[in-house]
Formats: C-alpha cells, structure tokens, sequence
C-alpha cells in the first residue's frame, strides 16, 4: 500500500481532500506541547476571571484584540501547520473566540454559518477555523454538532435566518429550519488540547449545557493573505493580523504587539459580536 502524500504541515492530503469534501476534519493528536496547551489554559482562566459580572462567558470575541499575549498561541507553528496544507503558505489571523459555556446554564449556540456574520468583510469566503478544546467537549456538556457538506450545498454559507428569542442563546438568530436538517448532523466530541477544523461556510451549532461540566473551546481563525479584506467595512471595529509569509492582496495589518481597547469598545457599543 503506498502511503498518502503528507503536505508541508500536520495533514495527509487525504485528509486536506476529506476536509474540503465533508467540509471539517478532527484532528485527534495533542495539538500543543502539554506546557504550552497549560499555559493557553491559563491565559484563558486569567481573562475569564477579569470579566465584568454582567459579561456572559459564551461572548468572548475577538480577546486579543486586548490580550495580545495570545498570538503566542495564535501564530504557533503547531497551530499554523494544521491550517497550511488547506490554504497554502501565506496565512493571516482572520479572528479568535473563546466560547466558554458554563456548567449547568451554559447558553446553546444556534445553527449558523460563520460566514453570514461576515458578509462583506472579506472576498473570497474562504476561513479555516481551528477549534482547540481547552475543556472536554463532550455531547452531554454541548459540544459542537457540524451539518456535513453544507459549506458546497443548499446556500453555500448564506442560509436566510429567523430571530431569536433574546437572551436564550449565545448569537441572536438562526438559520431557518427549512434550510438545515439536524438529523445529518455530527457531534465533534472533543478531549482537552484535541481541536477540529471547519469551513466559515458550513452549517453547525451545539445545545444548552446542563451539565456539572464547563465546556469551553478557542476559535482561532484564518484566511489566506490572497483573500481581500473590505476596510470600508470593517475597518471601525476588526483588524487581521499577518501570520506566517506574504500578504498579496494589498491587506492592511494589525500590530500583534499592541492592543486595541478602542476596537473591542466599538464592537461592544454597536452590537458587534459573535464571529
């Protein structure tokens, strides 16, 4: 038997053609060194502790953009030489989110494609997300359920939604039940320092957490520096950071150095959040 091709990074490329067929791929191996996955987790505790009281854990959106001390995560080689094999050498950091769902009132995450909370901000849509369990994720605590395939089938990435009931759920609407069929969907259970990774364009979402067992995930997402960002849109509220090799859509970058409190406090003002 000839054994598959391995691409510059972490994936076979079976496995890259498998992820852009099904659309996601779980990736079952230690993603970090135990040391540095403890430290991630430790970064993450010190920022949930600093939430205000009125701060729901599910609603931890772009942190970095006030704690830079997490580009020691999001630009690790361990980290990037998963997303390579899908979208080649030249990476820039899209966006992060810590989706902490606590125990036993953890909120539900709707079913939703990324990309419809991205709309305009970037062309073409093509975002890998890294899904890194900092706790198990397990079906009994919420974990992530993934539709397979529907990032090329029914509305690529732009389903029609319906509201919410406010409060009841991390984002505020949901693609309409005429448009996605949960009984194909499946559960990506996850152990700590284990991550999945998806396409922004698929559909996904994850239950309630009633459990006594917090769930909590990093979102660490990225383009390809040929993918355009749309400053006229989003240059009020989000930067992206160059990751690894050369921009060649004339992008404009964020300093990984620095923070920007004005950001985070423009997107909390005007409703920006989730993705």
């Amino acid at each position: 038997m000839v054994s598959p091709i391995t691409y510059p990074g972490r994936l076979t490329s079976e496995q890259v053609a498998t992820y852009r067929q099904e659309g996601y791929h779980i990736f079952r191996e230690p993603v970090l060194p135990l040391a540095k996955f403890k430290g991630l987790k430790n970064c993450f505790e010190n920022i949930l502790d600093g939430l205000d009281t009125d701060v729901r854990p599910e609603s931890m959106d772009v942190p970095h953009f006030q704690h830079p001390e997490l580009f020691e995560w999001l630009f690790a080689d361990e980290i990037l030489d998963l997303v390579q094999p899908i979208l080649g050498p030249d990476l820039a950091l899209f966006s992060s989110h810590f989706i902490c769902k606590p125990k036993g009132n953890g909120q539900r995450v709707p079913w939703h494609e990324d990309s419809h909370y991205w709309i305009n901000m970037i062309d073409p849509m093509e975002v890998v997300t890294v899904w890194i369990a900092i706790d198990p994720s397990l079906k009994e605590n919420g974990c992530m359920n993934i539709i397979p395939r529907t990032h090329t089938t029914g509305k690529q990435g732009f389903s029609d939604y319906d509201d919410v009931e406010p409060g009841t759920a991390v984002f505020a609407d949901e693609i309409k039940a005429v448009q996605r069929d949960p009984s194909k969907a499946i559960p990506i259970e996850l152990q700590p320092n284990q991550c999945s990774l998806h396409d922004g364009r698929i559909i996904h979402g994850s239950a309630p957490n009633t459990s006594d067992i917090r769930r909590c995930g990093y979102t660490m997402r990225y383009i390809s520096t040929r993918v355009k960002e749309n400053r006229k849109v989003v240059g009020d509220y989000h930067n992206i950071y160059l990751a690894r090799g050369q921009d060649h859509a004339g992008n404009e970058y964020g300093d990984p150095t620095k923070a920007y409190p004005d950001l985070a406090r423009f997107r909390a003002k005007h409703g920006k959040s989730g993705h």
